[in-house]
């Protein structure tokens, strides 16, 4: 059984809860604000965005890389050791490349986009196709649609499409995340 204790309790961890909640709209306000000017920034320059992507992901494949390479000295009697010491080399060995000829791995990021585009594009066709009794399968379907529509207009530009593509999806992200955040922090300026 509850006691009133309890509620009360409940009722009060509740409210300073959110307290803190309505106190943190400014930071949300603030990171809504950087999103939206970075995703402008981004559409106004997709190619300085595509290479900016491009150097983040090499120095975070680097860094994943090393930390890789470290763990695999931790445990050299285990039998995977080689593997994990491979990986950590692989990975360092991606991210050098995509930092030291970013140009080349603009083509090859681009390229990636386009066939993850495609295949899940398919595979959202399918699923669509297997949620037809239910309500709403046809928003599957066009999402489907909409994903190998937007590969194929990548392949059919490529390797052109390399110059902005990856920078036009950065800034197309930020600008969602952008207004995400900000109805966020209306919501939490509005809380009771």
């Amino acid at each position: 059984m509850v006691s009133d204790l309890d509620v009360e309790a409940v009722a009060m961890t509740m409210t300073v809860h959110e307290d803190g909640l309505r106190k943190s709209w400014i930071w949300m306000a603030l990171l809504a604000v950087i999103s939206l000017v970075g995703g402008v920034l981004a559409l106004l320059n997709p190619f300085a965005a595509t290479l900016a992507a491009t150097l983040m992901a090499g120095w975070v494949f680097a860094l994943l890389g090393i930390v890789q390479i470290v763990q695999a000295f931790q445990v050299q009697g285990w039998g995977g050791f080689i593997w994990a010491l491979l990986f950590g080399l692989l990975t360092l060995i991606i991210g050098g490349s995509l930092i030291f000829n970013p140009l080349a791995g603009m083509v090859s990021l681009t390229l990636l986009v386009a066939v993850l585009f495609l295949a899940i594009g398919v595979v959202k066709i399918m699923y669509s196709f297997s949620l037809r009794p239910v309500t709403g399968w046809v928003w599957v379907l066009v999402s489907g649609i909409v994903s190998l529509v937007l590969g194929i207009m990548i392949l059919a530009d490529f390797p052109m499409s390399a110059a902005s593509i990856l920078g036009i999806l950065l800034g197309v992200e930020l600008l969602s995340n952008g207004v995400l955040f900000l109805f966020i922090a209306l919501g939490l300026r509005n809380l009771r």
